[in-house]
């Protein structure tokens, strides 16, 4: 019986104090975009986001195939401030389809991105940008 009640004592300790035995989640880092894309535009046209971010952008093709691809050099030049988590290239999105594009927004700038898949007339002028915020 009075080794019990060491063992016990220790239990109820453990349990109760702070952060003990209760797992803490992590909280997720990712700031998720939803951007569409369509007719000549991509929509929001303009991103927001804080330096040190990691952010993932789902672009959706809502009328016929897009392309989405994005410069990891600011507008202006200077060293790549934007860093994938895969190689980046031209995406392509066929209609009602999407894609995922992630990267850590490392350094403060604007990144312009463009259509890459060549959808009409106006395809040139279908463009955007992600603006890192320090």
């Amino acid at each position: 019986m009075r080794s019990l009640i060491p063992v016990s004592l220790l239990v109820v300790l453990t349990v109760s104090l702070p952060g003990g035995a209760t797992p803490h989640p992590i909280p997720d880092a990712t700031q998720v975009v939803n951007l569409t894309a369509k007719r000549y535009e991509f929509d929001p046209p303009t991103i927001r986001v804080k330096q040190g971010t990691r952010i993932q952008l789902k672009i959706t093709a809502t009328d016929h195939a897009h392309g989405f691809k994005i410069s990891d050099v600011p507008d202006g030049g200077g060293k790549p401030g934007l860093v994938f988590a895969s190689s980046q290239d031209c995406v392509r999105m066929d209609e009602g389809q999407s894609a995922t594009v992630e990267f850590v927004a490392q350094n403060p700038g604007t990144y312009s991105f463009r259509c890459c898949v060549h959808c009409g007339w106006h395809h040139r002028a279908m463009r955007g940008e992600v603006v890192v915020e320090p």
